[in-house]
């Protein structure tokens, strides 16, 4: 099975997407191309969906490429050309959209390393940040939805009264039936579709920027990995309801604002897709090493927001405690003194 590589009309060295010129671009000669004035093999259909084959082989060196099945986008492990997978990204597993990195590899490290910096409770060994044992571009499959909501609401709302006649004070409540009907519409909901992905972290990487996405085109592809989703629109509308009723929670707790308390009897949600579009996003992975184990962060390949959970050093958080005790014994002593006019 071929693969689609891009190579320099120049040199013939292999060419990829540079993030700061947003072209594509030869490290060897320097010349870098407009990605929207290059033919893109996908749209000419030159590959099946049906195809089963299995085999890919680089154009450059001759290599059999060995990828996960999820794997659209990759580079040969014997000569370092990037080339993807052009079957893999035809038909119903080709993208709509795409959001181009924006935060270059070596751009990725030094805000890494910056924001290990910053962890107060990680062991000083791992603030160091010289640990990485790799650092991988991904363009991570998402879908993004377009849900309409139709929502219906009964429930019972109190407004609590107080006045005082004479010697004694009285509390009146008053009850009222409270019925909404209501039309929601979230847009661009994002959901990971990659199985391997940790569903969490990639929540905690959003928001990115939509405005930047772009019409798909497989140079954008070229230098990083990709992968192709695992999961279709309906098996994840399930997670896209889930991710959105904490919105529509919130909105009808909006209108029954007037009232002192509310009780709801029965909320009803009715949420259909009005559309849902497969992109990829950036994300950095980076795998770090520390004290014989490892650990995954994830970084934003837009806006460079990283996300993780570091390992924790119990000698500072005891020293944290221990801190925070002393300083309120002291305020403690301060308000004992100023009240009763003790001493320390």
């Amino acid at each position: 099975m071929p693969v689609i590589e891009y190579k320099c009309p120049n040199c013939g060295s292999g060419m990829v997407f540079d993030v700061e010129t947003g072209m594509l671009s030869c490290h060897s000669c320097g010349r870098k191309d407009n990605i929207e004035k290059i033919s893109d093999p996908l749209t000419k259909n030159v590959f099946s969906e049906e195809d089963k084959a299995r085999e890919y082989h680089c154009n450059s060196c001759g290599a059999v490429i060995m990828t996960d099945a999820e794997t659209s986008a990759t580079s040969c492990s014997f000569c370092g050309s990037a080339v993807v997978l052009g079957d893999r990204l035809t038909g119903k597993l080709a993208p709509a959209k795409i959001i181009p990195f924006s935060i270059s590899k070596e751009q990725a490290m030094k805000a890494f390393r910056k924001w290990c910096r910053k962890g107060i409770l990680t062991p000083r060994g791992f603030m160091s940040a010289d640990r990485i044992k790799g650092i991988t571009g991904l363009y991570v499959p998402f879908w993004l939805y377009d849900l309409h909501n139709d929502v219906e609401v009964h429930g019972r709302g109190t407004k609590v009264s107080s006045y005082t006649s004479g010697d004694y004070e009285y509390t009146e409540t008053d009850y009222y039936e409270i019925y909404r009907k209501i039309c929601l519409d979230y847009v661009k909901v994002p959901i990971d579709a990659a199985e391997k992905m940790n569903d969490d972290l990639m929540d905690k990487l959003e928001p990115f920027p939509y405005d930047r996405l772009e019409d798909f085109k497989t140079p954008y592809l070229a230098g990083y990995i990709a992968e192709k989703y695992s999961y279709d629109d309906e098996e994840l509308l399930p997670r896209a309801k889930e991710k959105i009723y904490k919105y529509i929670d919130s909105y009808i707790d909006s209108t029954v604002d007037e009232y002192d308390g509310v009780s709801y009897s029965d909320v009803q949600i009715d949420t259909e897709i009005e559309r849902a579009d497969y992109v990829l996003l950036p994300v950095w992975v980076v795998l770090y090493k520390y004290n014989k184990s490892e650990y995954t962060f994830a970084m934003n390949g837009q806006t460079g927001k990283v996300v993780g959970k570091p390992p924790i050093s119990k000698a500072k958080v005891t020293a944290w405690f221990a801190g925070i005790s002393g300083i309120i014994f002291l305020a403690l002593q301060l308000v004992a003194f100023l009240i009763l006019g003790g001493e320390f």
